[in-house]
Order: C-alpha cells, then structure tokens, then sequence
C-alpha cells in the first residue's frame, strides 16, 4: 500500500532524492524466492515474526549484547529521514511538502557461515523480467567492537528505489575476533552474494562496496586486496580509519577527544596487541595487514572517500590511500564535507547522497 507522507522543510530536498524512483518500482508484484539447488540458508528475523537467530554456534553459549543487534551510537542512521527515511515512521510528519512513499522491498537475513555473526539482510524489489541488477553491499562501522548491519535499513531501502539491490551483513567482533577476521568475514558475505545472485536478480559483476567508519575501511580493504577489481567494481568509504596505526598514534596526543581515544583502544582490540617499541614481528605484521594502502596495486578498484572537516577520522587516512592508488593508475578521489559529522553522519549534507548515487551510477553501469 502506498502512504502519503508530509515532510517538514527541513526533509523536502531528501525526500524528493529519496523518491525518486523509475517508472513502476514502488509497484512491484513481491515474488517467492527462486530456489536454486543450492539456496542460501534463511535466518529468520524479528521483521518476519519468527525470532531472531540465537546462541553462538562457535561455543554454544547464548549471544551476549555485543554478539547481537547491538546500535552503534556514531553510526546510526542520521534523525529526520537524511537517509531515505531514518527517524521516521510512514506516517504524517508536520510540514508543507507533500510527498508519496515507495512501496517497501523485499528483504530476508541469510546465513553466509556459522558464527551467530555471520548474518547478511538483503533488499530487492522483485521484477521478472528486468535483467539482473546493480548491486550495493553494504558494511557496517562501529569501532570494529559492535555495530550491525540494521543500521543500514533505511539507507538501503533508498538504494532500492533507485534502482538498487542491497546486502548488509555482520561480521564478526574483536577483541574475541582478531584481525583479519573481520576482512575475511566482508570476503565470505561478498561471496555469499555472488554465489547466490540469481535469488536477488543482481549481477555479480556490478558490485561495488559502501562502508562507513570502520566498515568503510573493510570496503577499502576488498578494494585493494589481491587485484580489487576482481572483488568489487568500486568503494564509496564514509569517514574510513584506513591507516589503524595513524588512529592509534592520533589517540595518544595530549587533548585527543573521546572518540580518537576511543578509536586508538579498538586498534589495540583489532590487532590484540599493542603497537610500539615492545610489540613483536607477529603484532607489526597485523597492524600493516590492516593499512589499506599497504596492498595497493594495479587493477584495484576505484573509491569514492569521503569525510567531514571537523571528522574524528581526519581525512588524511584516505588522501595517503588515494594517493597510492592514484600513483598506479587508480581513480581515487577524497570528498571533505563541511562540519563535524562522521560516517553516515555525512549523510545529513544535502549533497552527499546525490554524490553517492552518481557515483554508483558511472560505476556500476
């Protein structure tokens, strides 16, 4: 059913970006999945009224708050509807514009391995007869410490209108994952997606990765691990820490704020251990392995980087990147957006998402 929304002043630019949806998008038939005789495995979730998954299978013991769908203060999806809707219901918001919402896609939480963390949403509007679609994997930030992939909902409802078919997935946690588990958890949803992207109608070969905060800095990683371009045709990175040894070093000046501090501890919980005149040969070598300009090389994928002035992950972590992505051939470029938001936050500038989805568009065509 279609809703009428009314939206304040201050939402009209987002919303009218946000609906803008091809010809017959918001009235597509849902269709039962297909089922291949290898179908992915389907986790029932709160949305379909059936409970969500529980317990760890790695150790049997119940899933604690950060082994769960635990929200991520700095990455939540930004109040007033920046991102496609987030903050609001599909109701009646106070305002002059008036607007028509998009039918809902389809979505489904999907098993990609064992851990209770292993969990992957994907959103698509079904459509017979289109050909197989562009697709977004999107991953979560949080520190590397918590986050989870809900966050993203409405910010991929949005993609889904424009054209768009969107998975998000877990992965696990450190302290108790240590690198580079987490980047083999992105590789593994990765995938999941091009195993089974028949089920969604997505192309395999137009994936590109949207990260945001330390799950940006996973995108930038699949981007330049082996030759990127064979993993994922691009990077959008929002406020990506991707030189962990700089945010460890940042972290320990005097005056550093919370979040830096913050950020310097997760480095520490990443790698488990402590860089520094004392760290050994095995610590170093994690601690490089997660700098993702150490794995440039030609024939990576393209990136969009983008941070605030005012960002707690200065946008020096991706000019190095960009500038050694550039130096073989790359296209790399760094976006720096007035203020002080960070990761999704820089979802609230009007700009952002129009820049995004021209992005994606030259991209993934």
């Amino acid at each position: 059913m279609r809703k009428v929304l009314v939206c304040g002043a201050a939402f009209a630019a987002t919303c009218l970006s946000a609906l803008a949806v091809p010809t017959g998008a918001g009235a597509a038939v849902p269709l039962r999945d297909p089922a291949p005789p290898s179908a992915p495995t389907i986790v029932p979730t709160e949305e379909t009224g059936t409970g969500a998954p529980s317990g760890d299978p790695e150790t049997g013991a119940p899933s604690t708050p950060s082994e769960s769908a635990v929200p991520e203060s700095p990455e939540a999806p930004p109040q007033g509807g920046t991102s496609g809707g987030a903050g609001t219901t599909d109701g009646v918001v106070s305002g002059q514009a008036v607007m028509v919402t998009p039918a809902l896609p389809r979505s489904k939480t999907y098993a990609y391995g064992k851990a209770s963390r292993q969990r992957i949403d994907a959103y698509w509007r079904p459509a017979p007869k289109a050909a197989p679609r562009p697709a977004v994997l999107m991953i979560h930030g949080g520190y590397w410490l918590g986050g989870d992939k809900r966050s993203w909902k409405y910010f991929a409802r949005r993609l889904t209108a424009d054209g768009y078919v969107v998975l998000a997935p877990n992965y696990r946690l450190a302290p108790k994952a240590v690198w580079p588990a987490q980047r083999d958890d992105a590789m593994s949803a990765l995938a999941f997606m091009k195993k089974h992207a028949k089920v969604w109608n997505l192309d395999p070969n137009r994936i590109i990765v949207i990260g945001s905060s330390s799950g940006g800095m996973l995108g930038t990683q699949l981007g330049t691990l082996g030759t990127g371009t064979r993993q994922v045709r691009g990077v959008v990175a929002l406020s990506p820490p991707n030189n962990p040894f700089l945010a460890f070093t940042d972290g320990a000046k005097p005056g550093a704020p919370s979040a830096e501090r913050t950020l310097r501890r997760a480095v520490i919980d990443l790698v488990r251990c402590t860089p520094g005149e004392t760290a050994n040969a095995a610590c170093w070598k994690r601690v490089d392995d997660a700098s993702s300009a150490g794995h440039v090389s030609p024939g990576d994928a393209p990136m969009l980087l983008m941070h605030s002035t005012g960002d707690f992950v200065p946008a020096t972590h991706s000019t190095s990147l960009a500038t050694a992505l550039r130096s073989v051939g790359v296209e790399a470029q760094v976006k720096v957006v007035p203020g002080e938001m960070h990761a999704s936050g820089l979802l609230e500038d009007e700009h952002t998402y129009p820049q995004i989805l021209a992005w994606l568009r030259k991209h993934s065509g």
